[in-house]
């Protein structure tokens, strides 16, 4: 199936938009070639303007559809040649690119020092720990969220930080939006997205974290550890404190989600859809 679609795609790169500085269907076959690698689209793109608009117009978003199928089927309902919301080159720096954080943005820790942006390792997003982030009145919205990538608060110590990033589908239709618009929440001052430099709102101050249900899905360190911010455009970033568990720590158990009241109610299980971003090497 993957092969039929890129043998179409390739066809309609025929068409005469090609420029004088390159041949699409060229590019295309080479970037199919190099396993759309991200550090060499990045240089491509800062060649000159004609191929950063290509980038933006197709290879972006044939990057993100090639290195997280499942993902992107699931966020655009299916729709890969749809448009999607704050744009394909945001996504793809979010899939690959974890943000990092200014230390004046990290309002519920204390940070000695930003903490800085950087291509991330392998990363893995599952739409399963997604839940475990939205209140249940939301519960029926798609989100998903990274495993954390682990930060030192300062230099030589011991306290570690998760930096962690996600993403909704159709947020402009989510409830989670419905509830920021009807609570009032005023956007945070000072912060922006990390990847599409829309401005946010802090679902802390929004009191729509469930932060039992989300500091053990992120391996963090208990109440008030988990922060995180929404953008217009439904991009998610946020920062919490991580915990080295002892053997006895760990946990079997049955997972729970928590209410906006503190009551509980089961969790699901792991549906098998977490998705492996290969390394940008």
């Amino acid at each position: 199936m993957g092969e039929w679609r890129s043998a179409s795609q390739v066809m309609r790169l025929s068409e005469p938009a090609n420029s004088g500085l390159v041949n699409e269907r060229v590019l295309f076959l080479v970037f199919e070639h190099v396993k759309w690698d991200i550090r060499t689209l990045c240089r491509v793109s800062a060649v000159s303007w004609k191929l950063r608009a290509l980038a933006k117009r197709l290879l972006w978003r044939e990057l993100c559809i090639h290195r997280a199928p499942r993902m992107i089927a699931a966020l655009t309902e299916g729709a890969t040649n749809s448009r999607i919301i704050g744009g394909w080159p945001a996504l793809a720096k979010l899939l690959f690119f974890c943000g990092g954080c200014d230390s004046a943005a990290a309002r519920q820790f204390r940070l000695s020092r930003p903490l800085r942006g950087h291509f991330a390792g392998e990363s893995r997003f599952s739409k399963t720990s997604g839940r475990s982030f939205l209140a249940r009145s939301c519960r029926g919205d798609v989100l998903y969220v990274s495993d954390p990538c682990e930060h030192a608060a300062e230099e030589g110590g011991s306290d570690v930080v998760g930096v962690y990033r996600g993403v909704f589908r159709s947020f402009f239709k989510s409830r989670t939006r419905e509830r920021l618009i009807g609570k009032q929440i005023g956007f945070e001052e000072g912060v922006r997205c990390p990847y599409c430099a829309a401005r946010v709102w802090s679902m802390t101050a929004a009191r729509l974290i469930p932060q039992k249900t989300a500091a053990r899905k992120l391996g963090s360190s208990g109440d008030g550890a988990v922060e995180y911010f929404v953008c217009l455009n439904g991009h998610l970033h946020g920062l919490c404190w991580l915990v080295h568990l002892s053997s006895d720590d760990g946990g079997g158990g049955d997972e729970e989600d928590e209410d906006d009241d503190g009551s509980f109610c089961s969790g699901d299980e792991d549906d098998g859809d977490r998705n492996y971003i290969a390394r940008a090497s």
